[in-house]
């Protein structure tokens, strides 16, 4: 019990599940609302990650051109502990969602309240990792570059491996990106730039103006689009597709960076939490689960925008739900009603070389959306956000 201005409240505790955007962010937002401080703590935050640093993932298509290093987008995360947080280190071996517990390192922790934002589990399919560069890590898109340094002339590609990804901007900045770095060593006209994805059209959720406008981006720079293309197997250096028409299609490269095979984490499908589609089905605008005092938040939730398409998993849905839900925990904490609803607002920022990008952003919920088109001002506020992330956070 602590006593807190005459008023005696019982100790709460919190356990975040993941330390990327969206844990962090949720971790953040309560230890400020709660009112926790070095000297006293009005409630236990946990935030489980096994990872000894957190990545800012929208970073990675930087790194694998060399406009980042590693050390760059990424923090220890020890450094987000203050007031009541704290970090414990390891693999969530289990996950309780009724009894509100999670299991890491051997030992059970019990909460009162539990956020689960684990993300996504990368899976090699295909055999692709022999093929080219998982460039949703920094291992993989340090890797591409490292291999982009050598490249004298041939066939590049960005290849979307299977459906659902994270960050659905990123394999069209990665190649655009690319693209700058090849004009700027003189190896544009020598290479064979394309993007291969199964989607129909590029960030279909966005509506048709947005496709067509990064389909036009595309063209002008002389990127080949393949839609339609189903990845099946790898043969060494050339990848098989299905095409739209159902016929297989091969492509020799010399250079590849892919999207991993995104998946629901095992400890969650093995939880109870997961619904039919293999991930978290949530509130949309409270983000609960069906559990009682659980929430989940990021990608490793589905949230239906339509028949056909779903909310994209993208950090900043993340940090906006987890504002959402640190305040109404704060609410119920303090005996008030929750009075907070995620309303899928939300900006991307494409970059698209030669410091410039376009803004797409709006109400996802309603499909109100506008487009900003190409500018360096829309560049420049995407790099000021990974630099106020980590000013912000760590």
């Amino acid at each position: 019990m602590i006593n807190v201005n005459g008023v005696l409240i019982m100790e709460k505790t919190i356990l975040v599940l993941g330390g990327g955007i969206g844990g962090i962010r949720t971790a953040r937002e309560l230890n400020k609302l709660i009112g926790n401080e070095d000297e006293v703590t009005l409630a236990k935050i946990l935030v489980f990650e096994k990872e000894k640093t957190s990545l800012f993932a929208p970073s990675l298509t930087k790194l694998m051109v060399g406009q980042r290093d590693s050390v760059q987008i990424q923090d220890d995360l020890t450094n987000i502990e203050l007031g009541g947080i704290e970090v414990v280190h390891g693999e969530v071996e289990a996950v309780d969602p009724e009894n509100v517990t999670v299991t890491s390192g051997g030992t059970e922790y019990k909460g009162d309240y539990m956020v689960v934002s684990l993300g996504t589990e990368q899976h090699d399919i295909h055999n692709l990792s022999k093929a080219g560069h998982n460039f949703y890590t920094a291992e993989g898109a340090s890797a591409f570059y490292d291999q982009l340094k050598t490249f004298s002339g041939g066939k590049i590609a960005i290849v979307v491996s299977s459906l659902p990804y994270k960050s659905p901007v990123a394999p069209y900045e990665a190649a655009m990106l690319t693209d700058q770095y090849l004009r700027e060593n003189g190896l544009r006209d020598k290479t064979e730039l394309a993007i291969y994805t199964p989607e129909s059209m590029p960030m279909p959720f966005a509506g048709d103006k947005v496709s067509e406008h990064i389909r036009s981006l595309m063209k002008e720079k002389g990127i080949t689009y393949h839609s339609g293309h189903e990845l099946t197997r790898t043969d060494e250096n050339t990848l098989y597709f299905k095409d739209e028409n159902g016929n297989e299609v091969g492509a020799e490269l010399d250079l590849m960076a892919y999207t991993p095979d995104h998946r629901c984490p095992t400890v969650i499908q093995k939880s109870g939490l997961a619904g039919k589609s293999g991930w978290v089905d949530v509130n949309a605008a409270t983000l609960q689960t069906s559990y009682e005092n659980v929430y989940a938040i990021g990608d490793i939730t589905r949230i239906p925008l339509s028949e056909r398409d779903n909310l994209p998993k993208a950090g900043v849905f993340a940090q906006y739900q987890a504002l959402t839900v640190a305040n109404n925990i704060v609410r119920q904490i303090h005996g008030k009603d929750p009075d907070k609803v995620f309303t899928a607002q939300g900006k991307y920022i494409l970059y698209q070389g030669n410091g410039k990008a376009s803004r797409v952003g709006g109400d996802f919920y309603s499909s109100n959306l506008d487009l900003k088109e190409t500018s360096a001002i829309n560049h420049w506020m995407k790099t000021l956000q990974e630099k106020a992330w980590f000013a912000s956070h760590f």
